[in-house]
């Protein structure tokens, strides 16, 4: 339930929303053209899209783009407060104050094959700080002018491009401006010689890890873990004879970053280890 909803406008657009509501709620966000920065002020709250769930405590927030429908958050626990700043994101604001040229954030980002729209930000203290300077907005609204809010708006850009999940949200404001779709088998494809986890190749898909390893066993007649396995220790066994790579090198290339895993994993499926095998073929 809403107990009190207060909203700033930038170019007849809703530019930032504080929101408090009494659980246990169920709050839709809206489908629209834009990205959402949601930051949580006051409890946690759950981030559902699909059949994922994020839990968002105090002073965390969240990263997501809004085209996607199916996404609300809610907290079923009774009794307890919640309140949240929302901060959108218009793809033709974002023109409008960026005439020149785009921050990183903005850029296209070259070679991300991901359909990724959510990520959750740690407790960042430049962005709770930041979060506080606009409460006083929100109670003093006669203050609040044009140039003020573009630069509230650069200002949270800045904020959102130093923090360590700044490749990710570029790939979801991306999204904004050149919308691209991949196919499942086009991310697993792309990643498959990356030191990435099932959890990190499921957030890619947008999928939840138990979904994510159904649509792979149905795609690939094999578990995630075997079939990524077995694909990096092939690729390793053919660099082995045909490059004079350093051993470590190679396994690294496969996307083993730990060289004991790499040695015995190779050796279970070869019956050898990595510098008998290029010696022996060789």
């Amino acid at each position: 339930m809403v107990i009190d909803y207060k909203k700033i406008d930038l170019f007849g657009k809703t530019l930032m929303q504080k929101v408090a509501l009494n659980s246990p709620f169920e709050f839709d966000f809206p489908v629209s053209d834009y990205a959402c920065f949601l930051f949580s002020l006051d409890g946690d709250i759950e981030f559902h899209v699909d059949d994922q769930q994020i839990v968002v405590p105090t002073n965390y927030s969240l990263f997501l783009n809004c085209l996607n429908t199916g996404k609300k958050i809610n907290n079923s626990v009774l009794s307890t407060k919640n309140e949240i700043v929302v901060i959108s994101f218009h793809p033709e604001i974002l023109k409008k104050i960026y005439e020149k040229e785009f921050p990183f954030l903005l850029q296209q980002p070259k070679n991300k094959i991901t359909n990724q729209s959510s990520e959750k930000i740690n407790n960042d203290f430049l962005i709770q700080k930041y979060i506080e300077g606009l409460l006083f907005y929100f109670e003093n609204p006669s203050l609040v002018n044009d140039e003020i809010l573009i630069l509230k708006l650069k200002e949270i850009i800045l904020l959102l491009s130093q923090t360590q999940s700044a490749e990710t949200i570029q790939v979801i404001l991306s999204q904004l401006f050149s919308p691209t779709v991949y196919t499942f088998r086009q991310i697993i494809e792309a990643h498959l010689f990356q030191p990435v986890s099932i959890e990190e190749l499921a957030q890619k898909n947008n999928l939840s890890v138990s979904s994510f390893k159904r649509e792979f066993t149905k795609l690939y007649n094999d578990s995630p873990a075997s079939y990524i396995k077995t694909k990096r220790l092939e690729k390793a066994a053919e660099l082995l004879l045909i490059t004079d790579q350093r051993i470590t090198d190679i396994a690294y290339d496969c996307g083993f970053n730990d060289l004991s895993n790499f040695t015995k994993s190779f050796h279970d499926k070869y019956n050898s280890s990595p510098t008998n095998y290029r010696l022996n073929k060789k």
